[in-house]
């Protein structure tokens, strides 16, 4: 298997990972660790020259949406406690994402130095 089809699998088994720890396990320190170590691993293999700006967009779009509060969809959805759901799946979608943009970011940074 290449190293490209194995951070795609990673990328792939981050998103799944998040929104089932976010719907069924908030919070739980294991999982967080997985998310961090498949992100940053993302963030070295998946994520080419190209793909960065709209990386890092879509990075900051995530982690802002995860501090929306959905919360108060708990009183609509009754005992479903739909919101806090939400929360917790963006929660562990931002543990995941933020290590890749830093790495992202720091190769970007890096390779315009290297430039000049």
């Amino acid at each position: 298997m290449s190293w490209q089809k194995f951070g795609e699998w990673a990328f792939f088994a981050c998103v799944i990972i998040a929104v089932l720890g976010g719907l069924f396990i908030p919070n739980n320190g294991f999982m967080m660790l997985v998310l961090v170590i498949l992100g940053i691993i993302v963030g070295i293999i998946n994520i080419t020259e190209k793909e960065t700006t709209p990386y890092l967009i879509a990075t900051i779009a995530l982690i802002v949406a995860g501090t929306a509060g959905f919360e108060v969809l708990d009183n609509v959805t009754g005992g479903l406690a739909l919101g806090t759901r939400i929360d917790n799946t963006l929660n562990y979608i931002s543990i995941f994402v933020a290590p890749a943009a830093v790495i992202v970011a720091l190769k970007a940074i890096w390779g315009m130095a290297k430039s000049k």
